[in-house]
């Protein structure tokens, strides 16, 4: 038949995957064009909305990591806390547990197959 790639486990047909792309790709175009239309550049609507503050000065609009993150560390705490404790920041340890790991999969690996 024409457009089907015969597989192992069935048939593929491309044709139906460019439909599909097509289609998807259309629905995503027309969502993304029903963008809200009052948008004005250079307006106050490009200012940051901090918490309904007004106005702050360049250093009083700094916002740390710690305080945007603070719900999610605060609930991961348990996991957090040691991993902080072993962060060295040394690119030197992340290679060898990058080797490290490697080398246990490709074990694990050899052993099951």
């Amino acid at each position: 038949m024409l457009g089907l790639l015969e597989t192992g486990s069935g048939f593929w047909s491309a044709i139906i995957w460019v439909v599909v792309v097509l289609v998807i790709s259309s629905i995503v175009i027309y969502i993304r064009n029903k963008g809200e239309e009052s948008y004005k550049k250079n307006t106050e609507q490009d200012k940051p909305f901090i918490s309904g503050n007004p106005e702050l000065s360049k250093e009083g609009s700094h916002i740390a990591a710690s305080h945007i993150y603070w719900g999610f560390t605060e609930a991961l705490k348990d996991y957090y806390n040691p991993l902080v404790k072993i962060h060295t920041g040394n690119i030197n340890d992340y290679s060898g547990w990058i080797i490290i790991i490697t080398i246990i999969i490709l074990i694990l690996v050899g052993v099951s197959g």
